[in-house]
């Protein structure tokens, strides 16, 4: 005869149930409460009024915020339901049950502060004996903006339609000026008809004007770019050396038919992403430190390359307590390497080991263990750098890169299922992502203390 537990769900509990001891004492939901009771939440304490209804302290709705990040839970209105439906987010919320409204205002009116709880949770890993900087590991990953690639205006379509538009209004005042009103339609107000057609022509002239800053902002840096070209081209024919190609095409400052705008997240741009095609985007990029997988600093940014995105970065790193320590090494792909990112490096006492092209997966056993190069003897950053990455110590250390912030994307992606950004505009992007590496910092703090 088979036997089953007994089911019984009506019999009251002899005493009232403690959602405390409904959770595992090793539970994440814990640690991050433990983690916020340890932060220092004055400045978004002291911006309550303290007028009409009581409200819900800063932090339950920031341990909200965190635990649902770090467990794929990212809608305001999720996370509502689930302070009724789970039994962590109920401990988190102390049984109490925020409404998403509520959740939705405290995450955009703060967004700002995160950067400052950030820090304070790398000084608390600093603190439990966790993290020592030294080499880091810097990536960028592009990420979805709350907008649809399909609700963007290029200057090519922009200038067609405005035509069209403009030989509409016309035709519509020749019409509405004709004494014989029996050519006008049926059921046509001519008026509204011309009205709808200008306040499309307003929105076009926006985007145009949008348009037309960007190409100007990417002249100037274009600019910036073949002068310096042409002036090392001229410094080589003034040695006597002739530089190798033709002299790079001047840039033009017109937009081209390509440009677009977003017309639902202007600051957004289409970027090609992995696996092939192009999607309204942001390029969100992580310092992480190779010996915990922590994330130490953290940009956003428009560009859908990485040239550029070393400097951000590194004052980042500026900016941290010294009490954190100082990196001594920077690894990166080949998408950041640059003359000018490797003296930037230099300038700040880091190592720059930024790979200069792509290298072969399985170099001939011989090769490999072979004795290193001389020491080139110019003094050129550059040729220092590329002869370190032959080496077999800078082979080593360089291979920590893809094991330490790839891994860090794929879990934020993949585990923790943040794909796409909640809210729109460059601020709020840069907020949510400080907030998602947060999250993944606490996740990541929870188990190397149990390690």
């Amino acid at each position: 005869m088979s036997r089953f537990i007994s089911v019984d769900r009506d019999t009251a509990y002899l005493l009232p149930p403690s959602v405390d001891e409904w959770l595992p004492e090793d539970h994440l939901a814990r640690f991050v409460v433990e983690v916020i009771d340890q932060l220092d939440l004055s400045e978004l304490v002291g911006q309550y009024a303290g007028r009409g209804s009581d409200a819900h302290h800063p932090a339950v709705l920031l341990g909200l915020l965190i635990y649902g990040y770090a467990s794929g839970v990212f809608s305001s209105r999720k996370i509502e339901r689930a302070t009724y439906d789970s039994v962590a987010l109920r401990f988190v919320a102390a049984n109490t049950h925020p409404d998403h409204d509520t959740i939705a205002t405290f995450r955009r009116r703060f967004l700002p502060q995160v950067k400052s709880l950030f820090v304070q949770v790398l000084i608390l890993a600093r603190e439990m004996k966790c993290l020592k900087l030294g080499t880091i590991a810097l990536d960028g990953t592009k990420v979805h903006a709350n907008a649809n690639k399909h609700k963007a205006l290029s200057w090519g379509h922009a200038n067609k339609i405005e035509a069209q538009l403009r030989s509409e209004v016309q035709a519509l005042l020749d019409l509405g000026e004709k004494a014989d009103r029996a050519r006008v339609p049926d059921g046509m107000d001519v008026p509204a008809e011309i009205a709808r057609r200008e306040l499309r022509l307003k929105a076009i002239d926006a985007a145009k004007m949008q348009i037309e800053q960007r190409a100007r902002e990417r002249f100037e840096a274009e600019q910036q770019e073949h002068q310096a070209k042409m002036k090392r081209r001229q410094a080589q024919r003034d040695a006597g050396k002739k530089p190798r190609g033709k002299d790079p095409e001047p840039p033009k400052a017109d937009p081209k038919d390509s440009d677009q705008v977003s017309l639902t997240d202007a600051d957004s741009r289409i970027m090609p992403v992995s696996g092939g095609g192009f999607e309204q985007s942001y390029n969100a990029q992580a310092a992480v430190d190779t010996a915990t997988m922590l994330v130490i600093a953290t940009h956003v940014s428009q560009a859908p390359n990485d040239k550029r995105e070393i400097l951000p970065i590194l004052d980042e790193l500026s900016t941290l307590p010294a009490s954190l320590g100082q990196p001594e090494t920077l690894l990166a792909d080949t998408g950041y390497c640059s003359q000018a990112n490797v003296r930037h490096c230099h300038a700040r006492q880091i190592e720059p080991l930024l790979a200069m092209g792509r290298d072969s997966h399985h170099l001939p056993v011989l090769q490999r263990f072979a004795p290193d190069a001389p020491a080139p003897e110019s003094d050129d950053v550059v040729v220092q750098m590329a002869h370190r990455l032959k080496t077999q110590a800078g082979r080593v250390l360089y291979g920590l890169r893809k094991q330490t912030v790839e891994p860090v994307f794929g879990i934020i992606k993949q585990a923790m299922g943040w794909r796409q950004m909640s809210m729109r505009g460059l601020d709020k992007a840069e907020g949510e992502w400080s907030l998602v590496t947060l999250a993944w910092n606490i996740k990541r703090l929870h188990v190397l203390r149990a390690a």
